[in-house]
């Protein structure tokens, strides 16, 4: 099973989806908004990702300019952050078996199907 977690109000993760469900496979649509991700759970898309924390937050967002831009954290306190804060997650991720890429573009989610 393939899982999405995905933001319905945001283009790359709807078009994400929009490949996914084409691709006949079967599909878990997790909206991590609202169901919020556990740290263990975050620590485990974070190493399939391959990607530091840092990596998987969207620095542009308002919260991370006001909030968060100017100060120092370790890896273990950016995933605090981001599971206080999950709107600072990039998105969509897309797991596939022990594979897993950040769709953007969403055509990146081809290379683990």
């Amino acid at each position: 099973m393939i899982v999405i977690y995905h933001n319905p109000n945001c283009s790359k993760s709807r078009e994400s989806l929009e490949i996914l469900e084409t691709s006949k496979e079967d599909i878990q649509i997790i909206k991590y908004l609202d169901e919020t991700l556990k740290t263990e759970k975050l620590n485990k898309i974070i190493k399939l990702l391959k990607i530091r924390p840092i990596d998987l937050i969207r620095q542009n967002e308002t919260i991370w300019k006001e909030n968060f831009r100017d100060l120092e954290f370790t890896d273990e306190e950016l995933i605090e952050v981001m599971v206080e804060y999950p709107q600072l997650i990039e998105r969509p991720i897309v797991i596939n078996g022990d594979k897993a890429v950040i769709g953007r573009p969403p055509t990146k989610i081809l290379d683990i199907l």
